[in-house]
């Protein structure tokens, strides 16, 4: 099969397209033939040495696609060889074929294509437990996320605001504030034009908000704590900017008790009924047509190193797909 095979940790330049063997399914597992994979920061701090992984290694870990074998053990009314299936957290996409447990995959509703189900798998389930679960937002919040032009960024806006939150958000561009809005954002700040804590700080009259959902990390930090209002929540879940450097635990006390968490999606899909609960909503929502995605980023597999460029340098909005 083809796949991408990273051997050495470093810039784009170390995803290569190799010839590899086919996987096996073992006890449990299914085979699946890829039509879909998507692209993730969390593939970025894996190709970079910032996550270590064993080398060699088929980085990916969200796809879609079909089953076309079954490992042992498989029970009968589980999933059989024809079905449609997505699923993350399992290392290996980025290639023709991968293996997944069983327990990992989520049947693809008819009324969703496979890369709408491929597009919305990682970055909603994400959107969704921010929302729901590391600061559950309540009608009449006002949050802030940042990069509301982004994959996540875009889909928690519209969580956002199926809770009845009133939406701030960050971006870079007018095209990307634009994006955001039309995604249902109230307020969009150009963090390249102004401050953004002080524009926060302006539109809630000083009070500040709840929860600041950043995925940005290094250059947004210590801005973002300056947003929230006494006892908030920053969630820092992502870091495209880079990592963010140590602090002194003091600043939380001093500005008002403030919580700092992070995240990440394993924790929050770690029992298979979570994992569904998940799903089923975001894929449900998506056949509903009530969450909106963004599909206009997809590359050949053999394109990912360009994926991956692209994604760094801010020029993509929405979701980045690779298509074997």
């Amino acid at each position: 099969m083809r796949a991408i095979q990273i051997t050495q940790t470093g810039g784009p330049d170390v995803l290569a397209l190799r010839d590899l063997p086919n996987p096996t399914p073992g006890p449990g597992q299914a085979l699946m033939q890829i039509e879909a994979c998507g692209v993730n920061f969390i593939d970025v701090y894996l190709r970079e040495g910032r996550y270590p992984s064993q080398l060699p290694f088929v980085p990916g870990q969200e796809a879609a696609g079909t089953v076309i074998a079954l490992g042992a053990d498989v029970a009968s009314d589980s999933f059989k060889v024809g079905d449609r299936v997505v699923w993350c957290h399992v290392m290996g996409t980025y290639a023709e074929f991968a293996v997944a447990p069983l327990s990992k995959l989520i049947a693809i509703p008819e009324s969703i294509s496979v890369r709408q189900a491929a597009a919305a798998m990682l970055q909603g389930m994400t959107a969704h437990y921010l929302a729901h679960s590391t600061y559950a937002i309540q009608a009449g919040d006002t949050v802030l996320i940042h990069a509301g032009a982004g994959g996540v960024g875009l889909l928690l806006i519209q969580m956002a605001k199926r809770l009845g939150a009133r939406v701030l958000t960050t971006v870079s561009t007018e095209e990307k504030a634009a994006l955001a809005r039309e995604a249902g954002a109230d307020e969009t700040i150009l963090y390249t034009r102004e401050d953004f804590a002080t524009k926060v700080r302006e539109l809630t009259g000083g009070k500040g908000v709840p929860v600041v959902y950043d995925s940005v990390g290094k250059t947004t930090f210590d801005g973002s704590l300056a947003c929230l209002r006494p006892r908030g929540v920053m969630a820092l879940y992502g870091g495209s900017s880079g990592a963010v450097p140590p602090f002194d635990l003091i600043q939380l006390s001093t500005k008002g008790s403030l919580y700092v968490t992070r995240p990440t999606l394993k924790d929050y899909t770690a029992t298979r009924a979570d994992l569904e609960q998940r799903a089923g909503d975001v894929l449900r929502w998506v056949a509903e047509g009530t969450l909106k995605l963004r599909l206009e980023h997809n590359y050949p597999l053999a394109d990912a190193a360009q994926a991956h460029r692209d994604l760094e340098a801010r020029k993509t909005t929405g979701k980045v797909l690779l298509i074997p």
